[in-house]
């Protein structure tokens, strides 16, 4: 429901922006009338008299979006008035000011938005006591302007905060797709390519089986890289839909793959196998690519060990080969895994073997978060 409250919102913000300022004129118009039946409340001042200022505010509303700042002094200059006048000034004739501060908030540098609030506060206290001609208690007229003026402000500013935090995550889960991507078929056709030159006198019959492996290698390369790049794509964009995203059912696949390269990979599974969250499906499949990858890379072996082991609610994958010396550096691909491991919940540790070798130990939960 709230994404189609927000879907909705974002396809039609002038229905929105309309039932925003009907909502603040019913609101202004209410709480005027309330205000001239109180005693000596607004003098000879009648109630219908701040209804073109709260109109003229709240319509500024409109522009809000292509002109922040000019609508935050704006719609300030008109509670300015209302306040200049003698109106005492209420959290409802403050609210155009808010909406505009806080849409400044959204779209303009903090320290423009906070000099803007300071000033539009200062100017709105400064009217209100000079126009108190009525005799309102103090607090009353200086304490609305103070508190809720710098709502909006902190309010916006922790909206772009947690926005500017997603597109970081956002960005740090493309680049770990990238690179496991790339990395693991660079490696691998490097390695197919390495066996083919190898073979090519020795033993030319099962040349042309790896280039044609080879050729699968790179066009399912260009083919993920395709659907991680579409990641970047608008939602709205359907012209290329993405592909799933691999897990362990493709587990098979990817053994063969290195089985191309000449790495046997054997797989041990423990316990009952379970379906997973597609989030720890996908973190399984990708460390399980990595570790696997680095096995290629660093490790001088040609067999390396999967074992899945299901246990309760969790999923313990490890990864290990028995190399010498096992030499696997901490770079990205170990940040990677362990980086993909606390996203779905889990835990990674890597480190060398005592006889030799190296090992990748994940623990993933089994159930959704």
């Amino acid at each position: 429901m709230r994404t189609s409250w927000r879907q909705y919102a974002n396809d039609h913000p002038r229905v929105v922006d309309a039932a925003l300022i009907a909502l603040l004129l019913l609101a202004e118009s209410g709480t005027a009338t309330l205000n001239s039946n109180l005693p000596d409340a607004v003098g000879d001042l009648g109630w219908s008299s701040a209804l073109p200022l709260a109109a003229a505010a709240s319509l500024a509303l409109l522009w809000r979006r292509s002109h922040p700042r000019a609508v935050v002094v704006f719609t300030a200059l008109c509670v300015t008035a209302m306040g200049g006048v003698g109106y005492l000034i209420t959290p409802l004739n403050l609210a155009p000011v808010m909406v505009a501060l806080y849409e400044l908030a959204m779209r303009v540098p903090g320290r423009t938005t906070r000099l803007y609030c300071v000033g539009v506060t200062a100017l709105i206290v400064a009217a209100s006591v000079l126009g108190n001609q009525y005799g309102y208690p103090w607090p009353l007229v200086i304490l609305s302007p103070i508190f809720f003026l710098p709502l909006p402000v902190v309010l916006g500013a922790t909206a772009q905060l947690r926005a500017r935090h997603h597109v970081t995550e956002e960005r740090l889960r493309i680049a770990r797709e990238l690179h496991d991507v790339v990395a693991h078929h660079m490696a691998l056709a490097n390695a197919q390519a390495g066996t083919a030159a190898y073979l090519v006198r020795s033993r030319p019959d099962q040349v042309q089986q790896i280039l044609t492996e080879l050729t699968g290698t790179t066009a399912t390369a260009l083919r993920e890289l395709k659907a991680t790049v579409g990641l970047l794509r608008h939602t709205d964009d359907t012209s290329s839909p993405l592909e799933p995203a691999p897990g362990l059912g493709r587990l098979p696949e990817l053994t063969a793959s290195f089985a191309s390269a000449g790495l046997t990979v054997e797989v041990t599974i423990d316990g009952m196998q379970r379906p997973l969250p597609p989030d720890v499906d996908l973190a399984a499949f990708r460390i399980i690519q990595e570790a696997l990858t680095n096995v290629t890379k660093h490790a001088e072996v040609d067999t390396a060990g999967v074992r899945l082991s299901y246990r309760d609610n969790r999923l313990t994958i490890t990864v290990d080969n028995h190399g010498k010396p096992a030499t696997v550096g901490a770079g990205f691909g170990l940040i990677g895994m362990r980086e993909r491991a606390r996203s779905a919940g889990g835990q990674f540790r890597a480190g060398p073997r005592p006889e030799g070798g190296f090992t990748v130990v994940t623990e993933l939960p089994i159930l959704s978060r």
